[in-house]
C-alpha cells in the first residue's frame, strides 16, 4: 500500500504523466519492497507553488506505506523520485521536498476495512 502523493506546479502532458507514473510505481515498489499491485500514485499538476519565494519548477511529495520506510530506504527514494522528476519535468532536486510518514495498519483503509 505505498502510496506517492506529488504535486508540481509545471504543467504536464498525458504521456509525461503516464511515463511519471509508471517509473514512480517501480520506483517504490522496488525500493520499499512492496508488490506493484499495492503501490498508488496520486499526480496533482499545475498546482500553484512557490518554492524558495520563485515560482519556477518546483514539486512537493508525500509517500505513505506501513512499514518499508527508514533512512536508507527514505534516501533511495528521494533520490530516485528526484532523479524522475529533473529528467520529465526538469525540476532541480534542489526545489523538491519529500516527506515520509511510516502508517500504522489500523491507520490506512482498503476494500471497506483497515489492513
Amino acid at each position: 500500500m505505498p502510496t506517492l502523493n506529488l504535486y508540481t506546479n509545471v504543467p504536464v502532458d498525458s504521456v509525461v504523466a503516464s511515463d511519471i507514473l509508471r517509473d514512480a510505481t517501480k520506483a517504490l515498489s522496488k525500493i520499499i519492497g512492496k508488490p506493484e499491485s499495492y503501490v498508488m500514485i496520486v499526480m496533482n499538476q499545475g498546482v500553484p507553488m512557490a518554492f524558495s519565494g520563485s515560482e519556477a519548477p518546483a514539486a512537493y511529495g508525500e509517500v505513505i506505506s506501513i512499514g518499508g520506510l527508514g533512512p536508507d530506504v527514505n534516501g533511495k527514494l528521494s533520490s530516485t523520485l528526484a532523479d524522475i522528476l529533473q529528467t520529465k519535468l526538469s525540476i532541480d532536486a534542489s526545489r523538491f521536498y519529500i516527506k515520509f510518514y511510516d502508517s500504522p495498519r489500523p491507520f490506512f483503509g482498503f476494500n471497506g476495512s483497515t489492513f
